[in-house]
């Protein structure tokens, strides 16, 4: 009896160690110079695609599976470290400085290569000259746009990545934007319209912020005026005739400069009960490649993708693709009823390898299209921070990649997230052929705004290719100028061409839009004038039966399960009110413009100052249940004395 017993205690024994094969390690990651914790080193278990990082305590978590014996630390400006385990499960580890000499080196962004190893452009910069000025403007003047390079000579010391100046400020990110050329203002006599697709992103917002909260001015190229307007709220009625989308016009002075007029055209889409919407068929295609491997990449995503697991239905689907060296299906298309199941998925993501974007997208839209739900809401949803390095990679590739991909009616919801090497240049193409929409997530609370408060609006389209076409009356409208929407711009023809892609309206969205406009009579420098033609007559101008008429406003718009499109018209009349006696909204969207105006250093920001923006955005955040216009205020009187202190850039 006693030697069973013993048998049967022995085989528990075993079990239990079997069980137990999984060590669970812990310890602080500090740096060997200053002996302080590092936030956001990588942790990985040697050979396999298991890590995490360090918090803001430089404090990690770690299971490590039956076999494996090494952990490997990492973090930019160290020196990776192999570390073996011994019988403790408790592991403290001192990260060695990687301090360079570069005599030797190339400086690219977050990267360093040989000399030998560069070809193309280079530009060189000597000690005395680095030591006049910025370190980072040093960097960023002489660094070449096209090849991203800069040499630095003669034994300067390097502690951390390059260092470029960017349009109106310096950074130490490794980071793309498109860029922008402002409209300018227009003849109505040559140009009497106006044609542009509409845009209800509001990343370029969320940007800026965390530009703005870490201390620095963003890139002008980083500041899209129209996605900052429409990242706000505006208290628009919906569509009362069954339409899908409402169109509201106001007219009153710009506020930058008394004498010009500013018009601000809103839509509004209906809003549609989320519990009524059909079936949904996502797609989560989730970057898990080593440079997610950061606090406010890979665990922000994780947490932001489980909030929008419980917004799920049972009759709603998921399927989990992701991507770093190469693509794969990590969850097979799943009913939301199996929230759990989901979550484990996400929650097994780990960040490592390369960064193979464009073969995810391939397989995401192909995932897509097998689980397809006709007269469904299908769409992918792709989270990363967009620095692809592997395949098809450029922004040009990407773009040719999503519009091939455009025939499987699948809208693509972009989100960004991290900073040092974000590309928003790729998310935003992305995004606009994509039939889709682009936010950046900086926060939990950024999250749950863009997929929990706005979920109808982020998820569900109601009005897609929404185009709006302004013919202005040249006998009142000296000329006009469309503030924002570079990247929106459609040629006149491309009004009537159902075949021409633009905007998508998502549930209870609103767009607003404005247009600055010099009165015929004012005597300014923002009215084009050419020389009087030699082989053709100038026609007067006679406003007739339209005197009345400031402009006619026409926006068309398709069911999203139609290829022929509708039109509707809106005219408005000369007849301007007060800035004061303007809506809220009026007032606010004008304030924004505002501010994004002086951010760009804009050469139309004319009389535009921080002290006006905060006046009028204080006096017109009305009820502001969410505190996201109060936030507005606070980040201009950020903003304000750093441009004061910046010895680059014109004081406002």
């Amino acid at each position: 009896m006693k030697k069973l017993i013993l048998i049967a205690l022995m085989v528990a024994g075993l079990a239990a160690f079997k069980c137990n094969s999984i060590r669970h390690i812990s310890g602080i990651v500090y740096g060997m110079d200053d002996k302080l914790p590092i936030a956001g080193a990588s942790v990985k278990v040697d050979g396999t695609f298991a890590g995490t990082v360090t918090n803001a305590n430089g404090k990690y978590d770690i299971d490590v599976p039956d076999g494996k014996n090494s952990l490997v630390f990492s973090y930019a400006g160290f020196k990776t470290k192999t570390v073996k385990l011994d019988t403790s499960n408790k592991l403290d580890v001192y990260l060695e400085s990687a301090k360079t000499t570069l005599n030797e080196v190339v400086v690219t962004g977050y990267t360093t290569q040989q000399k030998k190893d560069v070809t193309g452009s280079v530009a060189t910069i000597t000690p005395a000259d680095a030591t006049s000025m910025p370190p980072a403007v040093a960097a960023g003047m002489l660094k070449s746009k096209a090849a991203g390079v800069v040499v630095m000579q003669k034994n300067i010391t390097l502690n951390a990545p390059s260092l470029y100046y960017n349009s109106n400020t310096y950074t130490n990110d490794d980071e793309s934007y498109q860029p922008i050329s402002e409209n300018g203002f227009n003849n109505p006599k040559d140009n009497p319209l106006s044609t542009f697709s509409v845009d209800v992103d509001g990343a370029s917002y969320s940007n800026v912020r965390r530009f703005i909260n870490n201390g620095q001015l963003p890139p002008a190229d980083a500041v899209r005026v129209e996605e900052m307007i429409n990242y706000f709220k505006y208290n628009l009625p919906g569509p009362t005739n069954g339409d899908p989308v409402a169109i509201y016009t106001e007219l009153s002075s710009a506020p930058w400069n008394q004498k010009h007029l500013l018009v601000r055209i809103g839509l509004k889409a209906r809003t549609v009960d989320m519990n009524n919407i059909p079936p949904s068929n996502l797609v989560f295609l989730l970057d898990v490649s080593g440079s997610m491997g950061e606090p406010n990449k890979l665990p922000l995503v994780k947490a932001s993708m489980k909030m929008l697991v419980d917004e799920l239905r049972p009759q709603d689907r998921v399927a989990i693709v992701t991507y770093s060296g190469q693509a794969g299906v990590k969850l097979p298309s799943t009913p939301g009823s199996e929230k759990q199941k989901i979550k484990d998925a996400i929650d097994d993501l780990y960040a490592g390898g390369s960064t193979a974007g464009g073969a995810g997208i391939k397989l995401a839209y192909q995932i897509a299209r097998e689980n397809f739900v006709p007269n469904g809401n299908n769409r992918i949803i792709m989270a990363t921070d967009g620095d692809f390095n592997v395949g098809d990679s450029s922004d040009g590739d990407m773009e040719t990649l999503i519009t091939g991909e455009r025939y499987s009616n699948v809208p693509i919801t972009i989100m960004g997230f991290g900073m040092g090497n974000l590309k928003d240049s790729k998310m935003e193409i992305l995004a606009d052929k994509g039939d889709g929409n682009y936010a950046y997530i900086d926060n939990l609370t950024e999250a749950r705004k863009t997929l929990v408060t706005k979920y109808g609006g982020t998820m569900y389209m109601v009005a897609k290719d929404v185009k709006l076409q302004v013919e202005f009356n040249p006998a009142i409208v000296q000329s006009y100028r469309l503030v924002g929407y570079e990247d929106r711009m459609l040629n006149k023809e491309d009004f009537n061409n159902d075949q021409k892609d633009a905007g998508d309206m998502g549930s209870g969205h609103t767009v607003t839009a404005l247009y600055e406009i010099v009165p015929v009579g004012v005597n300014d420098d923002y009215s084009p004038s050419v020389d009087p033609l030699k082989y053709q007559k100038s026609k007067d101008v006679h406003s007739g039966t339209y005197s009345d008429e400031l402009m006619t406003v026409k926006f068309r718009y398709k069911q999203p399960v139609s290829d022929q499109s509708k039109l509707s018209v809106s005219i408005v009349k000369n007849n301007p009110v007060s800035f004061n006696s303007t809506s809220p909204d009026f007032r606010f969207a004008s304030a924004v413009a505002e501010f994004g105006m002086l951010l760009r250093n804009s050469q139309f920001k004319q009389n535009g100052n921080y002290d006006q923006v905060v006046s009028i955005a204080k006096a017109a955040r009305g009820e502001d249940e969410d505190g996201y216009r109060s936030e507005f205020v606070r980040l201009v009187e950020t903003a304000k004395p750093m441009v004061q202190n910046s010895p680059y850039l014109t004081k406002y």
